[in-house]
């Protein structure tokens, strides 16, 4: 058994070392202030969100690009209230979601497609804010590069407080593995709060076709979509001017149904290195928890349990610390006490995912 454990541990190491490699093979993006020339939709799906959807649209206010590039379609989602549009400089409007499949989010974004006379769309979500340079740098970007599908990060405007400390660092595990995943050409995961294509590469995948059923997942099958035609077409934008931030969750019983909800579309993915990635993280953190019984029962000393510990915390923080850097450029918080409570958090949400039924927007959904 102790030979199993540290077999695991060791594919794990590889695979994240693999990781970081393609982490820093993603180039960092600065905008070479172009002339603007892409002309983009941002559409935002929502539902009840009246007290994040003005700080957003504030945002928008402040972005460094042509108001008669952009427009923005606000997508609601059955909100018990109607928002009213404040007053802006840029072009805005309200649409209703026309529902058809199990996945509001989906529905939401293929109902204002057919409203987008634009090249481009990016999607983000209402409890978001952007960088003044977001759309510029997207922009220059595109102009510079041959390219049809872009993701960007997204971090999280935490305070002080565990909850949110823990979600931090989960967010950074999950933009690192995305970030990597680019750098070597095996993409697989991206971020819809952050994520644009051309209107005419989502026709030619007949959008969310074939993964309507799933709840979740409005990005990440629609990339692993397109990265089975043509991985050239996408590309990571790496850069501090693109990146979203948006708000952690408040409560622990939200963050466990969200990560539910992230987790349950992974079986569902076409992706193969995603699937083994997802399996490998799974065996690591049950591996860590069942070292940790171990020691408890007596079967292992802890000089064992500590070498374990410490093997697969420098992996993880090495990743953990370069995408935290893009990220925040700050120190990361309540680093031993997350990743020491995060393999058991991982673990009974992905055992969990596999039966259960989670919470999302004030309804319930089975996985």
């Amino acid at each position: 058994m102790n030979l199993a454990l540290f077999l695991i541990l060791t594919v794990y190491i590889i695979t994240i070392g693999v990781l970081i490699y393609g982490f820093f093979k993603v180039k960092k993006y600065s905008n070479t202030n172009l002339e603007p020339q892409t002309s983009f939709t941002i559409i935002v799906p929502f539902r009840n969100e009246a007290e994040n959807l003005p700080h957003l649209l504030k945002s928008f206010s402040k972005l460094n690009y042509p108001a008669d590039l952009f427009e923005v379609i606000l997508v609601d989602d059955e909100s018990d209230e109607k928002f009213q549009i404040p007053n802006s400089k840029f072009q805005v409007r309200i649409i209703d979601t026309i529902r058809v499949s199990k996945s509001p989010k989906k529905d939401a974004i293929s109902t204002a497609m057919k409203h987008v006379k634009t090249d481009w769309v990016i999607t983000t979500d209402a409890d978001c804010t952007v960088h003044s340079n977001w759309l510029l740098t997207f922009d220059n970007y595109i102009q510079e590069n041959e390219v049809s599908m872009l993701a960007g990060a997204v971090t999280y405007e935490a305070n002080n407080s565990f909850l949110h400390h823990f979600q931090q660092l989960d967010l950074t595990s999950l933009q690192g593995a995305t970030i990597g995943s680019f750098g070597i050409k095996k993409a697989f995961m991206c971020n819809g709060a952050n994520f644009a294509y051309t209107k005419s590469l989502f026709e030619k995948m007949n959008g969310f076709e074939g993964n309507n059923a799933i709840a979740s997942g409005d990005d990440v099958f629609l990339l692993q979509k397109v990265a089975n035609l043509n991985q050239n077409l996408m590309h990571y934008l790496k850069s501090e001017e693109t990146i979203v931030k948006t708000k952690p969750t408040q409560d622990w019983e939200s963050l466990f149904y969200q990560r539910v909800r992230w987790a349950a579309k992974t079986s569902s993915y076409q992706s193969i290195f995603g699937k083994v990635l997802g399996l490998i993280v799974f065996f690591a953190n049950l591996s860590f928890i069942t070292a940790t019984l171990f020691l408890v029962f007596g079967i292992w000393s802890w000089q064992l349990l500590t070498l374990f510990v410490v093997l697969k915390f420098i992996t993880d923080f090495v990743l953990l610390y370069s995408t935290n850097q893009f990220l925040t450029g700050q120190r990361i918080e309540s680093l031993v006490l997350s990743s020491l409570f995060y393999p058991f958090f991982s673990s009974a949400v992905a055992l969990y995912s596999l039966f259960g039924s989670y919470k999302w927007k004030g309804r319930n959904f089975r996985v």
